[in-house]
């Protein structure tokens, strides 16, 4: 039985949600050329929440959390992160950043650098932490992700679910107030997608606010609080997991979750 399967770990995640909001969005739009890839998206994340995002391909989940720490960005509507407005001033986009970790599809490791060198860099150039303090955050992180022999090798030397490991544990190295992913496991084997989801799962025991864009639907199941389901740039239905998945109301998710759900 695995951590995504399992019935008692979905009794082990009761909900961390305060009624505290972290992320708030108000009539966000954003546009690729004439490509409306987001229109009026209202949502509310509360802190320690945990929300699964699903979609088909093109329905703009990705592009949604590119917004939120500003690697895309929006044109119409408000986004508020931690009480601060995302707007054009680069100092509030730098502090949003820093309380912003984001896992991306492609692990984006510096291939010159050690393990311990990718993990450390930012703490040690951005948070301005000691080295060597740098370092025992760095290894307790790689020890939390169940890699910490791995610590002196190179990107290259690691497989792709231990490399992605390493992505979780170097955003965690800048003690993030919320966690981004996106589609974290979709670019791996799937012999490696179980090893990067128990990361995940165990991070969700910790309280951690999380966005995931994910087809993981065993996953979406066990940890989240709340499954939102986007087509065509829009939030088409949101609800927590029992109610997603067994009782669906928009016709367009009975598709998806029919399509998904036989794979």
């Amino acid at each position: 039985m695995t951590a995504v399967d399992g019935q008692e770990t979905q009794a082990q995640l009761a909900s961390a949600a305060s009624s505290e909001v972290i992320i708030e969005l108000n009539e966000v739009n954003k546009w690729f050329g004439s490509f409306h890839v987001l229109k009026d998206i209202n949502l509310t994340v509360h802190k320690g929440e945990r929300i699964v995002v699903c979609g088909p391909s093109g329905s703009g989940k990705s592009t949604l959390i590119r917004c939120i720490n500003r690697l895309e960005e929006h044109q119409r509507g408000d986004i508020v992160v931690d009480g601060i407005i995302l707007d054009k001033n680069l100092k509030n986009i730098d502090h949003i950043r820093s309380e912003v970790g984001m896992v991306f599809q492609s692990f984006n490791l510096f291939p010159h650098l050690s393990i311990i060198e990718n993990l450390t860099l930012g703490p040690i150039w951005v948070r301005k932490v000691p080295k060597a303090e740098a370092r025992d955050i760095a290894m307790s992180y790689l020890e939390r992700v169940k890699i910490p022999e791995q610590a002196e090798k190179y990107p290259g030397q690691l497989s792709g679910g231990q490399q992605q490991r390493v992505a979780i544990a170097r955003s965690l190295c800048m003690n993030p107030k919320i966690m981004l992913f996106d589609e974290p496991t979709s670019a791996l084997d799937p012999e490696m997608i179980k090893e990067v989801l128990d990361v995940m799962v165990e991070l969700a025991t910790t309280g951690m606010t999380m966005i995931v864009v994910t087809h993981e639907m065993g996953f979406a199941k066990t940890i989240a609080d709340r499954v939102i389901f986007m087509d065509e740039g829009d939030i088409v239905e949101q609800n927590e997991p029992n109610e997603f998945f067994n009782n669906p109301k928009s016709d367009r998710t009975k598709l998806f979750l029919s399509q998904i759900l036989t794979h």
